[in-house]
C-alpha cells in the first residue's frame, strides 16, 4: 500500500528559515553598536547585495553542485514580521534569498548583512534543500514501513511518515547550518567584508543551546567556526 508523502516532506522545501525572535529590551552598552537609521540601513543592504551576489554566484558555479546559480534577492516588506532570512527555490528551480525589513533594520553594519547573505546563499550552493528532501523521504519511508508492518491504520501510517520525515531532516539540520556558516564566511570574505564582525549578529539571537534534534547549533559554536574559517582562509 502506498501513502502520499508530500505532507511529510513539504516542510523542507523552504530551505533554511531562521526566524529570529526579537530579543528582550536590554540596557545599551558601549560594546553594542546601535541599529542604523532606516535610510542608511536600506542603502547598506542594496550595497551589500550588489557586492555579495556576484561573488556568491561565481562561487556557486565553481562548486558545480547547484544546477542554477542565478540568485534572486527579495525583501519581505510585510508589517509585523520578525527579523528573518531564508533560502528557497522558485517553481523553475531558481534560488531565492529573502530578508525581512526588520532584519535589514536590525543589522548593525554591512558585515552582518554580508554574512547573512553569504550564509543563505551557501545553503543553496551546498545543495541543502535536495539533501533535506532526500533525508525526509528516507525517514518517511522507513517509519511508514515499520508502522505498516506493525498493523497500524492508514492514518497512523501517515502520521508515522510525517514524524519520520521530520526526525530524519532534523538529524542533519545543525550540520547544514555549520556548513553554511563556514561557506557563508568565505563568500563574505571574498566579497570584501569581515565575517568575524558579521558573526556578531549571533550575539543578538536567543541561544538555541545544545538541544537534542535542535535545528541550529549553539551561537558560541557558530561564532567560533566563523573565526576559525577566517583564520584558515587568511593563513593565520
Amino acid at each position: 500500500m502506498r501513502f502520499p508523502l508530500f505532507i511529510a516532506v513539504s516542510f523542507v522545501l523552504g530551505g533554511c528559515v531562521a526566524t529570529l525572535p526579537a530579543p528582550p529590551p536590554a540596557a545599551p552598552t558601549a560594546a553594542v553598536a546601535p541599529a542604523q537609521p532606516p535610510r542608511v540601513a536600506a542603502e547598506t543592504f542594496l550595497s551589500v547585495v550588489a557586492q555579495v551576489e556576484p561573488v556568491a554566484e561565481r562561487y556557486c558555479r565553481s562548486r558545480g553542485v547547484a544546477p542554477n546559480c542565478d540568485f534572486r534577492i527579495v525583501v519581505d516588506d510585510r508589517r509585523g514580521q520578525p527579523p528573518n532570512a531564508f533560502q528557497t527555490l522558485d517553481r523553475r528551480g531558481r534560488p531565492v534569498i529573502g530578508f525581512t525589513l526588520t532584519l535589514i533594520a536590525d543589522a548593525r553594519n554591512a558585515d552582518e548583512l554580508a554574512f547573512v547573505l553569504g550564509h543563505e546563499a551557501a545553503h543553496h550552493i551546498a545543495g541543502h534543500i535536495p539533501k533535506r528532501q532526500d533525508q525526509a523521504l528516507s525517514g518517511a519511508l522507513l517509519a511508514g514501513a515499520l508502522a505498516q508492518a506493525s498493523g497500524l491504520s492508514a492514518e497512523e501510517v501517515r502520521a508515522a511518515q510525517n514524524i519520520g520525515a521530520e526526525v530524519a531532516a532534523r538529524s542533519y539540520s545543525r550540520e547544514f547550518e555549520l556548513e553554511a556558516d563556514a561557506l557563508g564566511a568565505e563568500i563574505a570574505l571574498l566579497a570584501g567584508y569581515d565575517p568575524v564582525l558579521g558573526a556578531g549578529f549571533f550575539d543578538r539571537l536567543p541561544d538555541p543551546g545544545d538541544r537534542f534534534l535542535g535545528t541550529h547549533p549553539p551561537n558560541a559554536e557558530r561564532k567560533a567556526l566563523v573565526a576559525a574559517t577566517v583564520r584558515r582562509l587568511r593563513g593565520s
